[in-house]
């Protein structure tokens, strides 16, 4: 086991690992910003390194400043969270040249991942089902050319993206060039390549993943499915285990087709196959995220399994300690991701925690390095914490995560939470009826 390990990241998931390692007895290094210079994760660090000022390019993303900050405290591994470097190949593969353990998949697998449209020729070609949808388009002539066989709406869709950028939904052909142009552009600013390719768009989809783990020895087990359909431009606003939708026969199906394809590809360590369901019930694969996700906790609520742990325990080269390919679920998961915004503009809400005051009882996580005084900057996401809750069935789940949202508290700044007390109160939601298009009926100008 490791004797030292490096977190290369901030907020809620670098306290979320520090807390993983000092139980598994490790020491660590706590990197940070210079507005991060008050974290909670450099408090309770062992030890802490500033590596630059607020831009994430000049401090969280400084591969140089990391690299430096891991040798002269004698750190063995470097984990990475989620954003930022956790997802970046020529980072994981420096960490090996430097003799760093990188505390994730193989520099090939998120390679191979990172590029949406070769992840998806090289899932269908291991049994997965996927849209229909092209190679990267090299012009407007071949993009309309593809929409009119694949037949409209399309969606545009950055080769090397994630997070909802550089995606464009297209209705026709009239509005084709000037959206694909957009999503270019966005793709080039946010991922350094204009690569992107078309895929057939469903209207009213549930997003629907499978948590994975892999070890050295050449095991791979999934822990289950995640219903992340509450979305807003894509991004995630709440997620809850296990999905309506997916029964046992299912979950057995397309979780051992995931397994497969995995060891065929010689993955390791932890990811998410992530999967849109038609209204037929149909998983088509829509991409791999090839690190933790923010949504870990619920899977971990259902499984009683600490995925931080395992991950670092692969890492070092231990068996997975778990029978058979797969785990039981018990009751449900629901997380709320509270952000620091407006519940109905959605804008940016930076500033000092004034009060703060979590919920608790049987049932209730909350994963947070935010407190009263602590000051949420306007340079990074704004994901505040995360409230997690279980119940023996996803009606107690529901009326639990309620109670919760009521008694969290956060004054000084604005925050998600009344919006996610309008999900948790709506009839639908509750009856387990809706689609990525649900958060348009809380939008004031029908933005879901």
């Amino acid at each position: 086991m490791f004797g030292k390990i490096l977190i290369a990241n901030r907020g809620e998931i670098a306290l979320r690992v520090l807390c993983a390692c000092k139980e598994l007895g490790i020491r660590t290094v706590a990197v940070y910003s210079e507005p991060d210079r008050y974290s909670l994760h450099v408090r309770f660090a062992d030890e802490a390194v500033c590596i630059g000022p607020a831009r994430s390019s000049e401090s969280y993303l400084n591969v140089a400043a990391i690299i430096s900050a891991a040798e002269i405290t004698g750190a063995e591994a470097i984990h990475p969270g989620y954003g930022f470097l956790a997802e970046n190949p020529k980072f994981a593969e420096v960490c090996e040249t430097c003799r760093l353990t990188f505390i994730g998949p193989r520099p090939e697998s998120i390679r191979l991942m990172g590029d949406k449209n070769a992840a998806r020729k090289r899932m269908a070609e291991l049994g997965l089902q996927v849209l229909p949808g092209t190679e990267v388009v090299k012009s407007e002539a071949e993009a309309l050319k593809a929409a009119e066989q694949i037949g409209y709406p399309v969606m545009v869709k950055a080769a090397a993206g994630g997070g909802g950028r550089g995606m464009r939904i297209v209705g026709s052909a009239d509005e084709l060039p000037a959206l694909l142009q957009t999503a270019q552009n966005e793709a080039e600013a946010s991922f350094g390549s204009s690569d992107v390719y078309l895929e057939k768009y469903i209207a009213s989809p549930r997003h629907i993943e499978f948590q994975v783990l892999a070890d050295e020895h050449g095991r791979v087990v999934h822990l289950g499915e995640r219903e992340c359909t509450i979305q807003r431009r894509h991004q995630k606003v709440l997620e809850e285990s296990p999905s309506t939708q997916v029964g046992p026969d299912l979950r057995r199906e397309v979780g051992g087709k995931v397994i497969q394809a995995l060891k065929a590809i010689g993955y390791r360590n932890a990811g998410t196959v992530e999967f849109l369901m038609d209204e037929n019930r149909n998983l088509y694969f829509l991409e791999m995220n090839t690190r933790i996700q923010v949504e870990h906790a619920v899977t971990e609520m259902v499984t009683g399994l600490d995925l931080v742990k395992l991950q670092i325990q692969v890492a070092a080269g231990e068996a997975l300690p778990i029978e058979g390919d797969t785990i039981g679920l018990r009751g449900h998961a629901i997380e709320c991701r509270i952000c620091a915004e407006d519940a109905e503009s959605f804008t940016p809400s930076a500033g000092k925690i004034t009060g703060f005051h979590v919920p608790g009882g049987t049932g209730v996580r909350v994963d947070t390095a935010a407190y009263a005084e602590s000051v949420i900057p306007p340079y990074y996401d704004s994901l505040i914490a995360k409230l997690v809750v279980h119940g023996k069935d996803r009606t107690e789940a529901i009326q639990r995560m309620r109670r919760a949202l009521e008694m969290f508290i956060v004054e000084g700044i604005s925050t998600s939470i009344p919006l996610h007390e309008k999900i948790l109160a709506d009839p639908d939601f509750q009856a387990g009826k809706f689609s990525t298009q649900f958060l348009r009926r809380f939008s004031p100008n029908g933005v879901g």
